[in-house]
């Protein structure tokens, strides 16, 4: 895959420590923040536990 777009649509507030930890190593600091990776196992591995606090878009 080439590189997605990763928009965080959710708060983390009430959200477990894993979760908030993933939301941070992705890059992402606050509601409505983009941040563009490559598309690499690691990172869609974090997507996918935090799927229902960020819309990805590919590129």
């Amino acid at each position: 895959m080439g590189k997605v777009k990763i928009t965080q649509v959710k708060s983390v507030i009430d959200r477990s420590i894993k979760q908030k930890l993933t939301i941070k190593a992705l890059g992402l600091r606050r509601m409505n923040h983009t941040v563009e990776h490559e598309g690499t196992p690691q990172i869609l591995g974090m997507i996918k536990k935090v799927n229902h606090l960020v819309k990805v878009e590919g590129i």
